[in-house]
């Protein structure tokens, strides 16, 4: 078997071991994966290290990582099909494409059948797999929904995993497909994810609660305006006139942030630094189901957020931050009276002596 892991295999027999099948295959750009070796909380070497309590150790075969390639990584995948690779988490990478209309090729395909010596396509590797993972996890926007792929007049039909599989599909063990999506997505996300899957796995967990769109609850339950360091000054109408603004609300640039569920603007990219608001970029709605098509153009803000960001310079905005100005000054602002020399107590003191 290949794959990659810090932990001796020796010393790990298969029922503590969860293994993870990645298929960077999908029609995507390998931005998840490039994106989770980023990941700091917990990092990518503390899965694969068992550094964390309780966990069992954990494998991941990824062709964007492995050192071995050709016939020697794929061993892996025959393997799990055959059912010696388990319990295993099947993720995909990309969105899937529609073979139905392939015409006289494939889409995509990983490694080449050895008796047609045709490609294997990632639809084939799908239908092998599923039915026999432990859970099965669609990471970045790509897979989940489909993402730039499957846009408008796409050729390949591309389609999200659920699309693929069904919305109403589960693994063996009665698990809902994972949606986490972003592009890519947020790199401790990934990892904290993989987690909570892991130690679920090994049943020291729950099985985590996922949104309508299959999406882990706690990561998607806020939009990005909601965490966003910016928002504030959108409460008073105080918007950025050009990019690069000094951290003024940017939704006049298109900013979809007040209707798109991402965690970004919080949690940051590496190690809390960075994320798109945080360093002056617009949140381009790349979590939602329905990007890019439903938010073109990207940097327009569209007429109802042009009027809303009109409407409070000169009413809701301004008063706001007037009144709490006045609020602060008249009373928040001033020291209690008693904090003051004088021949009485006047803090409100009553002596016992």
């Amino acid at each position: 078997m290949s794959g990659v892991e810090f932990s001796p295999r020796q010393n790990q027999t298969e029922q503590h071991v969860v293994h993870v099948l990645w298929m960077t295959s999908g029609l995507g750009c390998d931005g998840d994966t490039v994106a989770m070796t980023a990941a700091t909380s917990p990092s990518l070497e503390d899965l694969l290290g068992r550094t964390i309590p309780g966990m069992p150790g954990v494998v991941i075969y990824n062709p964007l990582l492995a050192v071995e390639y050709g016939e020697e990584f794929m061993k892996a995948w025959y393997e799990a099909e055959a059912g010696n690779l388990d319990p295993f988490i099947l993720v995909l990478e990309g969105a899937v494409p529609n073979e139905e209309i392939n015409g006289d090729g494939h889409w995509s395909g990983f490694g080449v059948d050895p008796v047609s010596g045709q490609p294997i396509t990632t639809n084939e590797w799908i239908d092998r797999l599923a039915p026999h993972a432990a859970i099965v996890m669609a990471v970045g926007t790509c897979a989940t929904y489909g993402g730039v792929p499957a846009m408008k007049n796409n050729p390949t039909g591309a389609m999200g995993l659920r699309d693929y599989l069904g919305r109403t599909w589960t693994s063996r063990l009665g698990h809902p497909i994972v949606n986490l999506p972003g592009c890519p997505a947020q790199p401790d996300n990934i990892t904290e994810t993989l987690l909570y899957l892991v130690l679920q796995i090994a049943g020291t967990t729950q099985q985590i609660d996922l949104d309508e769109q299959g999406r882990p609850a706690w990561l998607f339950q806020r939009t990005a305006h909601e965490v966003c360091n910016r928002a504030g000054f959108a409460d008073h109408g105080d918007y950025a006139d050009h990019l690069g603004d000094d951290g003024r609300c940017l939704v006049k640039f298109g900013c979809k942030g007040p209707v798109v569920k991402c965690n970004v603007p919080a949690r940051g990219w590496i190690n809390g630094i960075g994320g798109c608001p945080n360093v002056g970029g617009i949140c381009m709605a790349c979590t939602m189901p329905g990007f890019p098509d439903k938010y073109l153009p990207l940097m327009d803000t569209g007429a109802k957020g042009k009027v809303v960001a009109a409407a409070s310079r000169f009413a809701y905005g301004p008063l706001l931050k007037k009144l709490r100005n006045q609020t602060m000054k008249r009373r928040y602002e001033v020291e209690p009276v008693w904090r003051r020399p004088g021949a009485e107590l006047t803090s409100g003191y009553a002596r016992r002596w």
